[in-house]
């Protein structure tokens, strides 16, 4: 059942449904290279919420992205929120799992050690196919559905709930702006695991709320990303992040005719999309957003500088960020994006975060700039410019930088920076590491990069 924007503002319905299956016979997903009909799905959803032990939340730990969805489901129709931790990691899950008292884990893998309370999905392969008058299920608009949790790449991961009404208004915006690109019907690959946001919203919401189908698996390497592709109908659009795709370009490696991609996660350098678009053939979009508020932009690296709002949001600069008003959100929060507005508030650029500005002596930087002029020294392969959490004998906090580069020193690699940057922003130290300890999605988690830091000391 599709919802238009302006009627859904206006009548602001008390139940929404679980998926949009006007006809029970499209393809919501492809497994194990066979198509999955909404009504087998529908049908799998039943089967396992049928067993769901009786509880308020759930982490749901399932690598399969279809058994995601299939679980995601099942729990939302049995009235329990979905927990979705920043990482699977035991620790992690374990941490989550104390803030919410009874709550369990589901997944579809033998987990060796397994969490407490941790159920596996049952077999999905012999249960039939729903009629195809079924009833379709209808949720309740403010039902707590998931509760996603940010990186830690500013420090401890945060809760953020999310409402069945909230995720309905998010995907909106982002099936209008995929339609716009490739038309109203289109399938998915993607690289990013369904419980980070991004990936809940690309590849889980979009399935369940538009005419899209998406592929189960989550390819890794550039070989398996083509493997995917290629199982799928057209036109296909790519869901990835930079450091997959930078991965991707420097392969060689040809794929298979897809219309669009999509790159989130992590700052996309114009001089990666171009050379993207050159290899693959296709636009690569950008989206902007955040476990907070999902994505609320859009734009085209190699065309547009400006991010493009959805409709309905609006952004109010502030002295230390920035607020914003958005269809999937109850009220006003504000950001950490320092932002400046254009074409009558519907575009804006981005100037930096509040978080990332840097002062020493008068002078300002931001921690932004430094990471892409770190990037740019030939020999860098990866990089991260940090700032320290203590400050010297002057009141400064130091900055730090983590770099692979296997052919540069030290030095030389401070000789470059010293050609780019204010002398007072070089980062001292500045260790050379083997890799950097970026999660599933490429971030860079704070505690591992203090960790690191502190192991190469």
């Amino acid at each position: 059942m599709a919802i238009v924007y302006d009627t859904y503002q206006r009548e602001a319905p008390q139940r929404l449904p679980l998926l949009n299956a006007i006809d029970s016979a499209r393809v919501l997903a492809w497994r194990d290279g066979k198509a999955v009909s909404a009504a087998q799905f529908l049908a799998h959803v039943h089967a396992v919420a049928a067993e769901l032990p009786t509880a308020a939340a759930a982490v749901n730990l399932c690598e399969d992205r279809y058994a995601f969805l299939v679980a995601f489901c099942a729990i939302v129709l049995r009235g329990q929120t979905n927990l979705l931790p920043s990482s699977r990691a035991q620790q992690a899950v374990d941490e989550v799992m104390a803030a919410h008292p009874g709550s369990y884990a589901l997944g579809e893998q033998a987990l060796d050690p397994a969490p407490c309370g941790y159920r596996r999905l049952p077999p999905l392969e012999a249960v039939p196919a729903l009629v195809p008058d079924e009833v379709w299920p209808m949720i309740p608009a403010d039902q707590l559905v998931a509760i996603g949790y940010t990186s830690g790449s500013t420090g401890k991961p945060s809760a953020n709930g999310k409402t069945w009404r909230s995720f309905h208004a998010s995907n909106l915006g982002n099936l209008s702006m995929l339609q716009a690109i490739v038309g109203t019907q289109f399938t998915v690959v993607t690289t990013v695991p369904p419980q980070h946001m991004y990936g809940m919203e690309m590849s889980v919401l979009l399935p369940l709320l538009g005419d899209v189908g998406v592929h189960a698996g989550r390819p890794f390497f550039p070989a398996d990303v083509a493997a995917a592709l290629a199982e799928m109908p057209m036109p296909r659009v790519l869901v990835t992040t930079p450091v997959h795709l930078r991965a991707l370009v420097e392969s060689g490696i040809e794929l298979p005719s897809i219309a669009a991609m999509v790159s989130a996660t992590a700052p996309l350098a114009v001089e990666l999309a171009q050379a993207a678009e050159h290899c693959f053939g296709a636009p690569l979009l950008e989206v902007f957003g955040s476990t907070e508020t999902c994505v609320f932009a859009s734009r085209r690296p190699t065309v547009d500088e400006d991010w493009l709002l959805y409709d309905g949001v609006a952004l109010h600069p502030q002295p230390d960020g920035t607020a914003i008003e958005a269809p999937q959100l109850d009220g006003s929060i504000t950001l950490a994006d320092i932002v400046s507005l254009s074409d009558g508030g519907h575009r804006f650029r981005l100037r930096g975060r509040h978080a990332d500005m840097l002062e020493i002596a008068g002078k300002r930087a931001s921690l932004g700039d430094l990471n892409r002029r770190l990037l740019a020294i030939p020999g860098v392969q990866d990089g991260v410019v940090f700032q320290l959490d203590g400050a010297d004998a002057l009141g400064v906090h130091r900055i730090a930088a983590l770099v692979v580069a296997p052919e540069l020193d030290e030095h030389a690699i401070l000789d470059a920076l010293r050609c780019a940057i204010d002398p007072l922003f070089l980062p001292r130290p500045l260790r050379l590491v083997a890799a950097l300890p970026r999660n599933e999605t490429g971030k860079l988690p704070r505690a591992a990069l203090l960790e690191l830091l502190q192991h190469h000391a």
